[in-house]
């Protein structure tokens, strides 16, 4: 911009000078002075006024404690709750506690009068009872509709007591091979020597025409009945009892059988044989043993090969013969 010509310095107009042909403005209010504020500190603020005066800092809770939390909480529930629980408590211990102390849950002290009640289950510690469970498949000679007639009685006790007794002692072993231990029982009240049954047995079983033969197996008559000690039993009873310990086989009383790991042997057929191996007693003897047993082996019945051939043992020759021999013997 080029200087006016008088050669003076322009002058400046202030912001509020009014222009030329206007009115002043009015002059600016005065601005107070700043407050005065002492570094790195910050003015308290004054607290607004109210109706109630200036508010009062808050006071610090304390926290409440569990059971305090829980009462507040569940109110009346919280002390109701803790009673019903010790009631419940002693009621049951009222309930409980005769129970506990009956002489049907506890045996007799020390000092008591009277023993125990044996159950009435128990057998004498030298008998054992019939089986109580079910076991293998069973096998028979007959059914009830193929039942012969029976011989005369009066020869041997068509009735025992029930219940079956092991033959003590221990034998020989009988051959060689794996070895299947055996234990003979007799019913009681059927009037048999025990022994005399066991040893026949022991001599059929243990003959080299039986099971054992050319070293298939061994056997050795045991008394020890634990389980594990013995892998059958050879047992004799009278006829009235077969349905006891052969149940369902439908021996009809006549036959014999093989119940679970018992080899079941008829009395009326250790006494008599049948009519068909004519009087030959001491064979059909052999042969019932040999028959029972190897059912308890695992081996089935077996027809007759064919007329005038040697009936296999394991042919039903209680029934007949078929025309075929009388055998005893697995391996003849």
């Amino acid at each position: 911009m080029a200087a006016p010509p008088s050669g003076r310095p322009p002058q400046v107009r202030s912001g509020r000078e009014p222009a030329r042909g206007l009115p002043p403005l009015p002059p600016l209010p005065a601005r107070p002075p700043a407050r005065s504020r002492t570094p790195g500190t910050l003015a308290p603020r004054p607290a607004p006024p109210g109706p109630r005066g200036p508010v009062e800092p808050r006071r610090t809770r304390r926290p409440r404690g569990r059971l305090r939390r829980f009462a507040a909480r569940w109110g009346w529930r919280a002390y109701a709750i803790p009673l019903l629980t010790v009631a419940t408590v002693l009621a049951l211990a009222d309930l409980l506690g005769p129970a506990a102390g009956s002489p049907a849950r506890v045996g007799a002290t020390a000092g008591d009068a009277t023993p125990a009640a044996r159950s009435p289950e128990a057998a004498p510690p030298a008998s054992t009872a019939p089986p109580t469970t079910a076991p293998p498949p069973a096998e028979g000679d007959a059914g009830p509709a193929e039942v012969p007639g029976a011989p005369a009685t009066g020869t041997y006790v068509e009735q025992g007591a029930g219940s079956v007794s092991v033959v003590p002692g221990v034998s020989a072993v009988y051959g060689s091979g794996p070895l299947q231990r055996f234990v003979v029982e007799v019913e009681d009240g059927i009037g048999v020597d025990g022994a005399a049954f066991a040893a026949a047995v022991e001599a059929t079983l243990g003959d080299p025409r039986s099971w054992g033969s050319g070293g298939r197996m061994s056997f050795q008559r045991v008394d020890a009945t634990d389980a594990g000690a013995y892998e059958f039993r050879v047992s004799l009873v009278s006829p009235g009892s077969m349905e006891r310990y052969c149940p369902g086989v439908g021996t009809g009383g006549y036959t014999s059988c093989r119940y679970g790991e018992r080899a079941v042997i008829n009395l009326a057929r250790w006494e008599t044989a049948v009519p068909h191996y004519d009087g030959d007693i001491a064979t059909y003897r052999q042969y019932v043993v040999n028959h029972e047993v190897g059912h308890a082996l695992g081996n089935g019945h077996q027809p007759c090969p064919g007329a005038g051939q040697v009936a296999p043992v394991m042919q039903q020759q209680t029934l007949g013969l078929d025309g075929c021999v009388k055998n005893a013997w697995p391996y003849p």
